[in-house]
């Protein structure tokens, strides 16, 4: 008996770990604080608005964080454990946080988000038409103009083999 119930804990930790193992890895070389846990999400476009649905049961819309920075946006939440004198949960408790990078086009100004049958929906509107990629040209100024024009002087007194004393004087 022991060993059926060390066999089917065995099992949920190790999808708990794999669970969290993309969060990790997007950390780099950094190491991801053990005390935060990811959550699983989906992202989609549905007419002209990116969506990101966050399972977060069981959790209250006043300890959920959504943060927008540099075209990430970043939720944070916790669930406060309940503690029991008997038993045993699979539950996770503590910090969750997971950041996604916006699409190109996000309008960052007017996110909004909504918690319902513990799933929070963040929806934040694209512009369809992108900016098209332009060439900038870059203007000469009168220092660049002038330091040119010596070194090209440069470069003619040493073809006709003329010192700059002599190209001075024929000036």
């Amino acid at each position: 008996m022991a060993t059926r119930q060390l066999a089917m804990r065995t099992f949920p930790d190790f999808l708990d770990w794999a669970e969290n193992l993309p969060q990790v890895l997007a950390w780099g070389s950094q190491q991801a604080p053990t005390e935060v846990r990811g959550m699983r999400v989906e992202q989609f476009v549905d007419d002209g608005t990116y969506v990101v649905r966050a399972e977060l049961p069981g959790m209250d819309p006043e300890d959920i964080k959504i943060e927008v920075d540099n075209s990430i946006l970043t939720i944070r939440g916790e669930r406060r454990e309940e503690r029991h004198d008997r038993g045993s949960t699979e539950f996770h408790y503590g910090l969750f946080e997971r950041r996604v990078m916006l699409p190109d086009g996000a309008d960052e100004s007017e996110i909004s988000a909504r918690y319902d049958a513990g799933v929070l929906e963040v929806s934040v509107p694209v512009r369809e038409q992108m900016a098209e990629p332009r060439t900038i040209p870059v203007q000469r100024t009168e220092t660049n103009q002038k330091a040119n024009e010596k070194a090209n002087e440069k470069a003619d007194e040493k073809k006709s083999g003329r010192g700059a004393g002599e190209t001075a004087k024929k000036k």
